[in-house]
């Protein structure tokens, strides 16, 4: 028997070592943003829907942190996450929309049927608003500071546990 007959085999077997090896590696949830720690870039969004108001740059700057929410209509975490933005609305946090390629009749169809816990909805058709602040999906969630800068990203749905993480986010970026 030839020497380079064993060549794929233990191509085949080193392949097997190293995907063994990493998932034995413990998982890391956390994924860091290259914009926290950075001002919103210039933008300004038109209203998603019709009795909304758009959304710029200004709109997140000017005193008190925010949440900046990017969401759609078509997205079903974002379903699961309303109870949780009403009730970060309920708590006082004020919560800026922005509707990722989206109808306005699917946005307000979405706000009947799941409640509006939005101050303002910025409809990004194009998704650059999305993509300039480092938001690679839907639903992601950031907190601004009173001087539009980017203090945290919460990458997918907020779940019931989260509010209180995103509520003392909210704090530190008040100070």
């Amino acid at each position: 028997m030839r020497w380079w007959w064993w060549i794929p085999l233990l191509l085949f077997a080193g392949f097997l070592g190293v995907a063994a090896y990493q998932l034995t590696q413990p998982k890391d949830d956390l994924v860091p943003s290259a914009m926290v720690g950075k001002p919103l870039p210039e933008f300004e969004l038109p209203p998603a829907a019709e009795g909304t108001s758009g959304v710029s740059t200004a709109d997140l700057k000017g005193g008190k942190p925010r949440l900046l929410n990017v969401w759609a209509s078509w997205c079903l975490p974002c379903i699961a996450e309303a109870p949780q933005l009403e009730r970060l609305k309920q708590e006082g946090v004020e919560i800026v929309g922005i509707a990722i390629r989206d109808r306005p009749e699917d946005v307000a169809a979405f706000l009947a049927r799941h409640g509006n816990p939005y101050a303002r909805i910025g409809a990004d058709d194009l998704s650059q608003v999305q993509l300039a602040i480092g938001s690679s999906g839907v639903p992601e969630t950031f907190v601004i500071d009173g001087e539009g800068v980017i203090r945290y990203q919460h990458i997918g749905d907020i779940r019931a546990e989260h509010v209180p993480l995103l509520l003392e986010k909210l704090r530190e970026a008040g100070k």
